[in-house]
């Protein structure tokens, strides 16, 4: 099997096909603040990156917990209801 190659070029360590991502204007404390922990981890900048990309995307967003919940409660009702329904059961005890 060979390596992969983009455009005739180097051999790469990376998958062409796939789109990239390109971050202009990064504050220089920032770029090195990440290139540290991206050694601490032994990995490379663009690996450490990548990584932090791939979890954040993985991480479900506030909106759709809370649509998902709210497709599993099993409806709602008025507050002032609810009110009313806990008074009388604790009243019924």
């Amino acid at each position: 099997m060979t390596e992969p190659r983009c455009n005739g070029g180097a051999r790469l360590a990376y998958r062409c096909d796939r789109p990239s991502v390109q971050i202009k204007n990064v504050p220089d404390q920032v770029h090195a603040v990440m290139r540290q922990r991206a050694a601490e981890a032994g990995q490379s900048l663009q690996e450490y990156l990548l990584a932090l990309l791939v979890a954040e995307a993985e991480q479900e967003t506030n909106a759709a917990l809370f649509e998902r919940i709210g497709r599993l409660s099993g409806g709602s009702m008025p507050l002032a209801h609810a009110v009313e329904r806990v008074r009388a059961d604790r009243e019924s005890r």
